[in-house]
């Protein structure tokens, strides 16, 4: 039989409060707390922030503060920026291309849960990954729902809530987010 965090990562229904889920979201919070206190130019900074995350790539850098539910299914490429109060809900996985830039306040968003109400009142969860690819530009305030895969090179405009995958080489917004024009593919 499954564990919890293996229905989890699998995309099926899991119980959230499961005591080995509970106790991975309490270590995150725990690093966050420390990591959040520490000021930006602190030596000790991208240890922790490797120690929370499942990948950091050369160069990346996380500005504080930073939330996220495990931290462990975060895969941050090469020279990534998350600017000021990011927030991700990283029940699945959540990875994000070298040299990619989330403005201040966006929210990636892997956890879901049943449409019905019956269903969602017994409390199981959801999750499905994220992926943003290389060179993307999230601009401030974006939320990008479970399962979004957002194309290369693509600039997503502030404020936009991104519900659908987004292919490369594009300029999308708006809430819900669609593509505005095609950007020269580099």
């Amino acid at each position: 039989m499954p564990t919890e965090l293996e229905k989890m990562l699998a995309g099926q229904l899991y119980d959230a409060s499961a005591p080995d889920l509970l106790a991975r979201r309490h270590r995150a919070a725990r690093q966050l707390q420390h990591l959040n206190a520490l000021l930006p130019d602190d030596p000790a900074r991208p240890a922790h922030l490797a120690a929370l995350l499942g990948a950091l790539g050369a160069g990346s850098d996380v500005l504080s503060p930073f939330f996220c539910d495990y931290g462990s299914q975060i895969y941050l490429g090469e020279r990534v920026f998350l600017n000021y109060n990011c927030t991700i809900l990283d029940c699945a996985p959540v990875r994000i291309g070298d040299h990619t830039l989330l403005g201040p306040g966006v929210q990636l968003y892997t956890a879901s849960h049943p449409l019905g109400a019956t269903e969602r009142s017994k409390g199981p969860e959801l999750a499905a990954p994220i992926t943003i690819g290389r060179r993307v530009w999230l601009g401030g305030g974006v939320v990008v729902c479970p399962g979004v895969r957002i194309g290369d090179n693509t600039t997503i405009g502030a404020g936009s809530v991104v519900t659908r995958d987004v292919p490369a080489n594009v300029l999308a917004a708006g809430n819900p987010c669609r593509v505005i024009r095609a950007l020269p593919a580099e």
